[in-house]
């Protein structure tokens, strides 16, 4: 029952009913016997009335399934040409060309960042989660599809894409970055002062997220505290969030699955925390960590099992699965809405940490990528307000 909420790629769903060689096109055997007489109609009328004879069957066959999936009002059911669903399984795998950023569509339905992916040009280049992508190389985002701005953003190692950024009221600037090879490692650590344990997790994609995971965990078994930040994590694939869920929480809860009947399933770990009970743990998110980092993060909060730090996070409530096309494209469908280990419902509404502490804000009219300090840099200078806030909660806890 478990596997049917996570598999990344259920093979076998066809959306065309003949293989390419067939004299039948596709749109017409999915209308006629899926009872869609008019869709029929439509492709027979362009393919004999249409000024233009070069009809491109390709284009009329994505335009009608993403007419169809715009319908359901949901950003996350998406159709992918082949060329960004292969681009979709290179960064499960780890590695791809590109700049490093994880992009959805907001509330409002505006292309967005969801996070920059750490030690990447996206990062170093300055933006920040929420911005809202106005244009990909001038080209307007407005009615572009999300797939359509990952193949835009995506390239060659060494090319360059600009995206103009508007950033809050202010006004939009442009922001030109290099494409490079992105290597995704899920999991850093560094020592902190007084020996506290720091770890980020930058992503629940990678398939050895979990088992990096906990031989991070296992290193610091003896510290006086943890530190776990997923502040700018994206998410990704469910069974990492429930894995690395019950290094901390053994056998409870770590998230409610809802079908689209009503039924409820709790997920929960396979096995004995990795974490000692009485290790104090904090936990840092902000409004980058969505949908697997809200999992996590709203587990811990709920079994009063971590504290957590910053401010609210994405609210992304809801679980896709994604199947592979005949065309060798994909579709991600969203079969599941997901609530927190004690039935909290955080889909557009985000997670509110127990301790808001928000960083500085800074001024964007003026600027300057290259001088806006990484985390690294931040941590290394102790300027990080909320990792502050976290230590001082950690000396707090290892006193009493």
């Amino acid at each position: 029952m478990f596997r049917r909420y996570f598999d990344p790629v259920v093979l076998g769903l066809v959306v065309a009913a003949f293989g390419a060689g067939s004299a039948v096109h596709p749109l017409q055997v999915a209308a006629q016997t899926r009872t869609l007489p008019t869709l029929t109609q439509v492709y027979d009328l362009l393919r004999e009335e249409f000024i233009d004879r070069k009809v491109d069957d390709s284009k009329l066959e994505y335009a009608a399934i993403r007419g169809m999936l715009e319908s359901l009002d949901d950003p996350y059911t998406r159709f992918m040409e082949p060329k960004a669903f292969q681009s979709m399984q290179d960064e499960r795998s780890g590695a791809f060309f590109g700049i490093g950023i994880q992009i959805g569509m907001n509330k409002d339905k505006h292309l967005s960042v969801i996070a920059p992916l750490e030690d990447t040009p996206a990062a170093k280049a300055g933006l920040k989660s929420g911005d809202l992508i106005v244009e990909i190389d001038g080209k307007p985002t407005k009615t572009m599809a999300i797939e359509e701005a990952v193949t835009l953003i995506r390239g060659n190692k060494g090319t360059k894409v600009t995206l103009t950024i508007q950033r809050g009221p202010e006004k939009p600037f442009p922001v030109a970055i290099v494409r490079d090879s992105i290597a995704t490692k899920a999991v850093k650590v560094r020592e902190l002062a007084g020996g506290v344990g720091y770890i980020r997790l930058s992503t629940f994609m990678a398939e050895n997220a979990d088992s990096e995971m906990r031989d991070a965990l296992k290193k610091f078994k003896s510290a006086p505290g943890i530190v776990l930040d997923l502040r700018g994590n994206p998410g990704g694939l469910l069974p990492n969030a429930v894995s690395i869920g019950s290094m901390f929480i053994g056998k409870e809860t770590v998230v409610q699955i809802v079908d689209r009947e009503g039924f409820s399933e709790k997920l929960r770990g396979p096995g004995a925390p990795v974490v000692p009970a009485r290790q104090p743990v904090v936990v840092l998110v902000d409004g980058g960590s969505a949908s697997a980092s809200e999992i996590l993060s709203g587990a811990l909060q709920d079994t009063h099992r971590a504290t957590l730090v910053g401010t609210k996070t994405f609210g992304k409530g809801l679980v896709q699965t994604v199947h592979s096309l005949e065309n060798g494209g994909g579709i991600a469908i969203t079969t599941n809405k997901y609530l927190t280990a004690a039935g909290h419902d955080i889909n557009k509404k985000g997670i509110v940490p127990d301790v808001v502490v928000e960083f500085p804000p800074v001024a964007t009219g003026s600027v300057d990528a290259e001088s806006l300090p990484t985390l690294d840099e931040l941590i290394s200078a102790g300027k990080d307000v909320q990792l502050n806030k976290a230590l001082d909660l950690i000396d707090k806890a290892s006193a009493s």
